[in-house]
């Protein structure tokens, strides 16, 4: 088979493992590294490698830009200590304890070491996030878990790309010192300014074809863009993410959010795919080219390494639960319990194949690197994201039955705000919007003309409109996770694309 067979038959049996997982609760993640695993036995699948450049841009620039736009500002305000200790502490005593093993058990160069920790370093929400999504956990835990994906990630990636400039440069000179103080400003100045230039492009395309298919383009370009000018790219799309998500309720149109989640929720997954299908391709060149006594020592070398990831994450998780709980007495304690599900959320995926696969080809011992970063990805997603489930159960942390009646608090307090908008309106189109069924279907057949129905439609926008200001306030006071503000704002989303027929809509949009 070439490279789009394969791919295809890996997608089917993705598609087929993704409803398996989501009947057994196990994260999909941990099911495509499984399969990436016997795709690689499946003889005659071709070896296809990618430019280290065009593996980064491929992966990172849409998954960094999904995490930043759903990422809420309030939860890194409200648990910034936190997000410091998990997304950035965990990240760089990670990378230093793995680094510290390559440097001494691999003989890997201090700076290839330290490439080789920040591979492995940043933990992987995706797969967490399919187990969280079908359970209830404390709000708290449920928001640091989500909150520092991203930041994890860009930590993890700017000491990637440190470490890695270092070790092509032969040495941290006065030049590459130069870069590092110019990258990171640069990069976060350069995702504003495009984000500023997007919000006046986008309104063109809205609601179109081009709308969906500019926002693809727009990151990755703004990737390319950062890359050619010597600044940070993983900053500059962490920063044009956050700026649009700051104004786009306002501004993006009901249909086009709708279409945008779907669409870059599948290609999420496309991406995830291909990467453990790329993976598996070279992991089995690597074996297969190892002697017997090289891959023993190898062995031993990512038993060190994954051991490490582990027990890192649990002495950050513990420590600083015990930390909090003794110097702020005076606020509510976190439980132990609580730190411990945190510690076993640590599994590692797609940013960590991606960094692995830009490794040059004149990498030390870059075999080795590859080899430890599969294997962290394939040990964490199948043992901790296979008894991710079991575990909050164990633990009694499942608060399924208080989720969903807190959802049902949430679309009350919702429906309410819509409905106290125009409760003192009178007439009969009022009482249309306030019966709730049928109302497309009462205000199209009015035969009182089309001064009524715009009247309808005016005030069920109305309604609409304060509903989403209801939702930010819930948002806001972080009173719902990131999957309910979602879920809730497409429910809203969907309700305005009712009140309007679709030529009337893009009328209007345009």
């Amino acid at each position: 088979m070439n490279f789009f067979e394969s791919l295809l038959v890996l997608l089917l049996v993705a598609i087929a493992l993704l409803q398996v997982s989501r009947r057994l609760s196990v994260p999909y993640p941990s099911m495509l590294a499984m399969a990436g695993v016997a795709a690689a036995l499946v003889p005659g699948v071709p070896y296809i490698a990618l430019e280290p450049e065009t593996a980064l841009a491929l992966f990172i620039a849409p998954a960094l830009m999904d995490a930043a736009f759903d990422f809420p500002v309030n939860t890194a305000r409200r648990y910034w200590a936190a997000l410091i200790v998990f997304a950035v502490g965990g990240v760089v005593a990670t990378a230093a304890a793995v680094a510290f093993i390559g440097w001494s058990y691999a003989g890997l160069p201090v700076a290839a070491a330290l490439v080789l920790g920040a591979i492995v370093a940043p933990p992987d929400a995706a797969a967490a996030t399919a187990v969280l999504s079908g359970m209830s956990i404390p709000r708290s835990t449920d928001a640091v878990l989500r909150g520092e994906s991203l930041f994890n990630d860009a930590a993890a990636l700017l000491i990637f790309g440190a470490a890695l400039s270092v070790q092509t440069s032969g040495g941290l000179g006065p030049t590459v010192a130069l870069h590092f103080a110019v990258a990171a400003p640069g990069g976060i100045l350069l995702g504003m300014a495009a984000a500023w230039l997007s919000a006046r492009v986008t309104g063109y395309v809205a609601g179109t074809l081009g709308g969906n298919l500019l926002q693809f383009v727009q990151t990755f370009l703004l990737w390319i863009v950062a890359e050619h000018l010597g600044l940070s790219a993983v900053l500059a799309i962490v920063a044009f993410a956050m700026t649009i998500a700051a104004s786009s309720t306002s501004r993006s149109s009901a249909r086009m959010r709708v279409q945008s989640y779907a669409v870059w929720s599948a290609v999420v997954f496309v991406l995830n795919v291909m990467a453990f299908l790329l993976m598996g391709m070279q992991v089995r060149d690597i074996i297969g080219g190892m002697t017997t006594e090289r891959l023993l020592h190898a062995s031993s070398f990512i038993a060190a390494v994954v051991v490490t990831v582990v027990v890192v994450r649990f002495v950050i998780c513990i420590g600083f639960n015990r930390v909090r709980n003794a110097l702020l007495r005076d606020e509510e304690p976190t439980d132990v319990r609580q730190s411990v599900l945190a510690a076993w959320c640590g599994m590692r995926g797609l940013v960590t194949l991606a960094t692995a696969f830009a490794l040059p080809s004149d990498f030390p011992q870059r075999d080795l690197v590859l080899l430890a970063a599969f294997a962290v990805v394939l040990a964490t997603l199948v043992l901790q994201g296979l008894t991710l489930a079991p575990l909050i159960r164990l633990l009694g942390l499942d608060r399924r039955e208080q989720g969903a009646r807190d959802m049902t608090g949430f679309r009350l307090e919702i429906a309410s705000a819509g409905l106290d908008r125009i409760g003192d309106r009178t007439g009969r189109e009022a009482e249309l919007v306030r019966t709730k069924f049928a109302i497309e279907r009462a205000a199209l057949a009015d035969t009182e003309g089309a001064e009524a129905l715009q009247t309808y439609r005016a005030l069920a926008l109305e309604a609409i409109d304060a509903q989403r200001t209801a939702l930010e306030r819930l948002r806001t006071g972080n009173r719902l996770n990131v999957d309910e503000y979602n879920l809730l704002l497409e429910e809203i989303d969907w309700r305005e694309l009712a009140v309007l027929p679709d030529d009337q809509r893009r009328i209007e949009e345009t």
